[in-house]
């Protein structure tokens, strides 16, 4: 694959999105904004207990409650026809799939579904929950890493499933234990390597579990249809993903189950889980109407996917010239109730940007009385990336190496060796770093009192995966373009301007939609740095299909062979013999009674990311630290970036802009606080602390584009990396500030207080 080396039009600009207008005057249709004829409301019955053993469920008074038409429980679902299903990360039972939906013989964490019922009221089906009877037999809550680890620890999975998961849990002193599989990656001889080193690091870091926080809750509203197929309409990040979860949880044919996502309010990961979909469907089949179900924040905050809290434990050897030898680094990953954390993620970004000839990074899967983790932008790599990005900057401080410098010399090339065994494509590393070191904010002096700069760097890999594309060209010129992709970003406009600028005709002449299952190919999940880079591919190759197919008609009605027409791109025009000229808009108008309109098909998979390119960033920020109180103010952030090429700078900035906000919220005030007996005590935006827009100030951008040989415009994923490097920068312009080592995340106030006065004494 080559890019495009002819100049663009389209590509670099900043037009309006498609879906700009309908959403900024309030009429673009969400999840909970579907409303059908005779629609029931549902409602979830939700466990109180982090731990607790089912007795008895008993529903006839709720079911006797006038306007109730159905309830359900863990009994209404079908059994899976296969025992094991197959995930990314290894076979798993398929029975959690179920459970995790609706509470089986235990319930795992507070706020677990144990029953759910519709009603023609909301507040009806919630006054139905009061009358469903559940009775428990409460056991201890495992609540933190430590109570999991522990030698007497209560087991969570301990009913065996009849086998199926006897080699899913690693046993500890030969008992059992709470530790799912356990992953190691890496190369060379540590001993050789820590031999060799004239300066060893052993630390350890810990990071708190963290939300999403997506504006918009989850939904789920289902309808049967007269000839026995499901319909649903959800907010999702992936269509195709939904309808193959509900089509095996229900145990229907996948072509009897047709998803349609509606508009999207926020996602960065979660949303590509399903949790209410199938007790809709089930609902609804019980009930005989359409069911919707959205949910609360409350219960978004307790019974959804957050990310890992984890702890890392980091061995860091190195000469006294500064560069790298060896590495040892464990990771203990929170996967909640249900095994499935981020670690091998962490695992495979800690050390990503650099070159270390000698590592070993082992993961641990660990299981406790919380949600079961979902992926949430860079799924597991802030965590690993603040320990080694810490570690960097003590380093750096021993050796007086300039950080940057540090990290210069230690940086990734194409060819080098990654932790997870592959090797590194075209990368970014050094022009990211060069243009951190170039930048004023790198360069400024600090002159406050209390007030100190932090540097860290990010790396994740491109994603890639199967998309489709579709584009029907209409008679006047202009074209339909459907994609699978959901937009939770500006896809829309991203993969139109590719399209247009394949064609070379104008932006506004592309209609950009969005297809459901039962209109477009199979298409994966919008995250993963993966659309505008892969369905940005398919709607290249039916730009290019359709090129094709109209020099075949062109050719036809000029009445010369196909070889002899060729389409331009820099001005959208057909060329044939003897100085024959055609527009596209002339060919499109003379499509119709010619042998009929044209459509442009493609689906891509893209299979090679790793080799082609990955994805670096550089963060540089000033913090003031008041002494008095423990405060972290941001006083300036500059968020650098490989990004291939831009396809919509604005957009992409915003992308940067907001993974930066969102981790400063990990480093400094996002965590989930639990009780010992599995509660969570702040279950809600106003006690679960976001920051909001006068905690942090206007985050600058710095695009370097490298454009990635592996697409066509020099494309490189954008939403992941930004997430990664706040934590590790923040932590060091902490300690730069007021001179103490932060190894643990959230940096509150309070824990601020308690380091300084640890300093002090």
């Amino acid at each position: 694959m080559t890019t495009v080396e002819r100049p663009l039009t389209v590509i670099g600009t900043n037009p309006v999105r498609p879906d700009g207008v309908e959403k900024v005057i309030g009429s673009a249709i969400y999840g909970a904004d579907v409303r059908l004829q005779d629609m029931l409301h549902g409602r979830v019955k939700r466990s109180p207990y982090g731990h607790a053993i089912i007795k008895r469920i008993d529903a006839s008074k709720a079911l006797a409650l006038p306007g109730v038409s159905a309830v359900i429980t863990f009994e209404d679902f079908p059994a899976p026809t296969d025992p094991v299903m197959q995930t990314i990360r290894g076979p798993m039972p398929a029975l959690w799939d179920v459970e995790r939906l609706m509470a089986r013989r235990k319930v795992l964490f507070k706020g677990q579904p144990v029953a759910a019922v519709c009603a023609t009221d909301p507040h009806l089906a919630e006054d139905a929950l009061e009358l469903i009877e559940v009775d428990y037999e409460v056991l201890p809550a495992v609540v933190s890493l430590d109570d999991a680890l522990a030698p007497d620890a209560p087991i969570l999975h301990d009913d065996g499933l009849d086998g199926l998961i006897d080699d899913l849990f690693q046993p500890i002193d030969g008992k059992p234990s709470n530790v799912a599989r356990t992953i190691e990656m890496g190369f060379g001889d540590l001993e050789e390597g820590f031999t060799s080193s004239d300066i060893v690091i052993e630390r350890v870091y810990e990071t708190g579990m963290s939300h999403q926080g997506y504006i918009e809750p989850h939904n789920g509203t289902a309808v049967w249809n007269k000839d026995g197929k499901l319909t649903i309409w959800t907010s999702t990040q992936g269509a195709f993903g939904h309808r193959q979860n509900i089509a095996r949880i229900l145990d229907i044919p996948l072509g009897h189950v047709r998803v349609i996502p509606t508009e999207i309010g926020g996602g960065f990961g979660a949303k590509n889980v399903v949790y209410l979909e199938p007790l809709a469907a089930l609902l609804a089949k019980k009930g005989g109407k359409p069911v919707q179900i959205t949910m609360n924040r409350a219960e978004v905050l307790e019974a959804t996917g957050p990310t890992s809290g984890a702890r890392t434990f980091i061995k860091l050897g190195a000469k006294r010239d500064g560069t790298l030898v060896a590495a040892d680094i464990r990771l203990e990953y929170m996967a909640g109730a249900y095994p499935g954390s981020p670690v091998a993620g962490g695992a495979r970004c800690a050390l990503g940007p650099y070159l270390v000839p000698h590592q070993r990074i082992i993961g641990l899967d660990v299981v406790l009385n919380r949600p079961k983790v979902a992926a949430y932008r860079a799924p597991g790599a802030p965590a690993s990336a603040f320990a080694v990005e810490a570690v960097l900057d003590e380093l750096a401080e021993l050796l007086s190496i300039d950080p940057m410098e540090l990290r210069e010399k230690n940086a990734v090339v194409e060819g080098d060796p990654r932790s997870d065994g592959a090797t590194h494509g075209s990368v970014g590393t050094r022009e990211v770093i060069a243009a951190t070191v170039a930048h004023p904010h790198y360069r400024s002096e600090i002159s406050e009192p209390d007030v100190g700069r932090g540097v860290a760097m990010g790396f994740w890999q491109n994603g890639g995966g199967e998309s489709s594309a579709y584009a029907n060209v209409h008679a006047d010129g202009t074209v339909t373009l459907v994609t699978g992709s959901v937009d939770i970003g500006g896809q829309r406009a991203a993969l139109a301007m590719q399209f247009a600028e394949t064609m070379g005709i104008p932006y506004e002449n592309v209609n950009s939609l969005v297809g459901d299952t039962d209109t477009i190919g199979f298409t994966g999940n919008t995250g993963g740095s993966r659309t505008t880079f892969a369905t940005g591919w398919a709607a290249y190759q039916a730009a290019l299909d359709i090129r094709a197919q109209l020099e075949q008609r062109v050719a036809s009605l000029w009445e010369v062979e196909p070889d002899q027409v060729n389409y331009d791109p820099t001005d959208a025009s057909i060329h044939g013999p003897d100085d024959q000229l055609m527009s596209f808009v002339e060919a499109a108008s003379r499509l119709p009674g010619s042998g009929g309109n044209i459509q442009g098909r493609a689906n891509v998979v893209s299979t090679s990311v790793g080799k082609i390119g990955a994805c670096f960033g550089a963060h540089i920020v000033d913090v003031h630290v008041d002494r008095d109180t423990g405060k972290v103010s941001i006083l300036r952030y500059t968020a650098l970036q490989d990004v291939g090429r831009a396809i919509h700078p604005a957009y992409v900035e915003g992308q940067i802009q907001g993974g930066a906000v969102q981790g400063i919220g990990m480093a400094l005030n996002e965590d989930y606080i639990y009780n010992s007996d599995g509660s969570m005590a702040n279950a809600s935006f106003l006690d679960y602390r976001m920051p909001v827009t006068n905690d942090v100030p206007m985050i600058d951008t710095v695009l370097v584009e490298v454009p990635n040989p592996g697409h066509p415009y020099g494309v490189r994923g954008v939403g992941e990396v930004p997430i990664v490097p706040p934590l590790g920068a923040i932590a060091n312009a902490i300690y730069d500030a007021v001179g103490v080592r932060i190894t643990e995340l959230p940096a509150t106030p309070s824990l601020i207080l308690d380091e300084l006065e640890t300093s002090s004494s």
